[in-house]
């Protein structure tokens, strides 16, 4: 079955397995950022500055939110480009996380060190 309607040839199934896979882990990612975020302002009640916390916490939530968003895309265009025999397209998604979540982390460092 195509994906929205394309048509062209069924891939290899360990491809289309593959991507699958992908995409399942783009989701994994993604809920794990979200609750992430949510630990960083519940758990942790007294860690340095209030708005420190919520803006680590908000920063995972808004990050796991667009990796949640743009997993079926990703996964769409990954599916399209294989059925018609394409060059998979560019994962700018996942150089961009590496280098929010490398920000992110030297707030949290700080966040520990204000304790």
């Amino acid at each position: 079955m195509a994906v929205d309607g394309d048509p062209g040839q069924e891939p290899d199934y360990r491809m289309s397995l593959a991507a699958e896979r992908t995409y399942l882990a783009y989701l994994r990612t993604g809920l794990a950022l979200l609750a992430a975020g949510v630990a960083v302002v519940g758990a942790l009640p007294d860690a340095a500055g209030l708005w420190l916390r919520r803006g680590v916490g908000l920063l995972l939530v808004i990050i796991g939110g667009a990796l949640l968003a743009s997993a079926r895309q990703r996964w769409t265009a990954v599916d399209r480009a294989m059925r018609r025999g394409e060059p998979l397209p560019q994962a700018r998604v996942t150089g961009y996380l590496g280098w929010v979540l490398a920000l992110v982390a030297i707030a949290a460092a700080v966040l520990l060190f204000v304790v």
